[in-house]
């Protein structure tokens, strides 16, 4: 028993460096059957120490939920002011650009208003009427159902009018990033939509901050292989770096 209380608190230990580990990985560095240390991690969680998923087990609970726009607003500002300012180095006079939804875009379509000619299609109301300050950018609003929580359009109407262009590049926010799962956000609508305009897009650039890693939402937006670059902050881990890198995700951080 005393050895086994000792093992649980290594594993919390392993937790508390990384914020989730697998299940392989435990195995490997206390040289037990992956059995012994499925039921060490479920009784862990059963004093609510932890939570267990497909494969392993994360610190923080994994599945994303649904915030409204102005709590997220207030949430990890210094890092998504930073991923928008790394990603308006990615965009060009006389470009045609995607800007999704999500509050990073809000602080990327704020550090536009001296920007040169472009042209801008998004979803989001607040990121268009942040665009209106500079006289220089063509805004297309998509029409269609207004999704209050986000200010921002979803459904048929905007996917038909979607279907219609062709942009340089996506700057989309999402609320999960898993390497299995793939990208994904709370909202099955707004995932429909984003997974349009990964196809009428030639890059796509995922703006994200770290707590979004090894996280799902409800609706899946695209697996990984569609992404063609994430920005984030240098709070990610090298282990997720890795496994983004490897399945050809080029890794900027800010």
């Amino acid at each position: 028993m005393e050895k086994l209380i000792a093992r649980h608190s290594d594993i919390l230990k392993v937790l508390d460096e990384k914020d989730y580990v697998l299940v392989q990985d435990l195995c490997e560095k206390f040289n037990v059957s992956s059995v012994t240390i499925r039921k060490d991690l479920n009784y862990l969680e059963s004093l609510g120490l932890l939570f267990r998923n497909h494969g392993g087990a994360s610190k923080y609970v994994r599945y994303a939920y649904e915030k409204n726009v102005d709590e997220k607003e207030n949430i990890n500002v210094e890092a998504k002011q930073s991923i928008a300012k790394a990603a308006l180095q990615m965009i060009q006079e006389n470009d045609c650009i995607i800007l999704a939804s999500g509050t990073t875009m809000h602080y990327l379509a704020r550090m536009l208003v001296n920007f040169g000619r472009l042209t801008v299609l998004t979803s989001s109301l607040r990121v268009a009427l942040e665009l209106c300050n500079n006289p220089n950018i063509n805004i297309i609003q998509l029409g269609g159902e207004v999704r209050k929580s986000s200010t921002s359009i979803v459904g048929s109407i905007s996917e038909t009018i979607l279907k219609q262009f062709s942009c340089n590049k996506l700057f989309l926010g999402v609320d999960g990033i898993d390497l299995d799962f793939g990208i994904s956000t709370s909202n099955a609508a707004e995932a429909h939509l984003n997974q349009l305009m990964i196809e009428c897009s030639d890059k796509v650039v995922i703006l994200a901050d770290s707590s979004k890693l090894n996280k799902k939402g409800f609706g899946r937006i695209a697996t990984l292989d569609q992404i063609d670059c994430l920005i984030t902050d240098d709070g990610i881990l090298k282990e997720d770096r890795k496994g983004l890198e490897e399945v050809g995700v080029s890794v900027i951080t800010k």
